[in-house]
């Protein structure tokens, strides 16, 4: 086990608006502008919540790494901005993952930026049970069958290897190869992020329900779907883009 003398730290996983396509399931509902202004939202949303956290070391693993001044523009204060390195998802995680438990964290946590009702509470729960070594891995499955969250007390590039990302497949496939290396492995509840058309819905009729959600995301989403539930988000596609106004903690 390395030597440790950091708090865990929380990389979310970033594309840089504007640089490359994201979303690009929605983009035939919201066209490609409007899908990127809301990963906008959901990357700031989440920032923003993970700023508020005490006890870890923040951090915004980002990829293209020709955009690092433009994330630099877009981070809170407080946040170590890495690139993300390697040739698929699985190796920019590992390699990651790797990079902060070698510079002596607790552990190292790699979360995504399209959960945005997420509630950080979990991720309070991944640091402390890695910083108290109860167990190896911690996981944070969605509820798509892929992962919200992961989290190492030491490097572990098998669980990287050999992964079939964004499929059905992933938290299931991940959870094995733990299991079969003799891994102790935390379960976070499950959660779901955003990636269709279905899934917008659900967050707008969640957020309506309890009347609330990240800033940034909730006026976007109630922009999209207007004043009506039963608005259809193409039914807006037309309308300028919201631009939530970014505040540089």
């Amino acid at each position: 086990m390395m030597p440790t003398s950091l708090p865990p730290a929380v990389a979310v996983m970033a594309k840089v608006p504007g640089v490359s396509p994201v979303k690009s399931r929605l983009h035939s509902v919201l066209t490609a502008a409007r899908a990127t202004e809301l990963y906008r939202c959901f990357l700031l949303d989440r920032l923003d919540a993970l700023a508020e956290l005490g006890g870890v070391s923040r951090v915004v693993a980002f990829t293209p790494v020709e955009a690092a001044g433009r994330m630099q523009e877009l981070a809170p204060a407080g946040f170590r901005l890495i690139p993300q390195r390697g040739a698929d998802l699985g190796e920019r995680l590992s390699t990651l993952l790797r990079e902060l438990l070698e510079d002596g964290h607790a552990g190292a946590i790699a979360i995504d930026s399209d959960s945005p009702t997420l509630p950080m509470a979990y991720v309070v729960e991944a640091a402390r049970v890695l910083a108290e070594e109860r167990c190896d891995v911690v996981l944070g499955p969605c509820e798509d069958g892929g992962y919200y969250l992961i989290g190492l007390r030491s490097p572990q590039p098998d669980l990287f290897v050999g992964v079939p990302w964004s499929t059905d497949a992933v938290f299931s496939i991940t959870l094995g190869k733990a299991s079969r290396r003799g891994l102790s492995v935390h379960v976070l509840p499950r959660w779901f992020d955003v990636d269709t058309e279905t899934d917008l819905g659900r967050l707008h009729t969640e957020m309506t329900a309890t009347g609330q959600g990240p800033t940034r995301t909730y006026a976007f989403v109630r922009d999209v779907y207007g004043a009506s539930a039963g608005t259809p988000p193409e039914d807006r596609r037309g309308i300028d883009p919201v631009r939530p106004r970014i505040e540089i903690i």
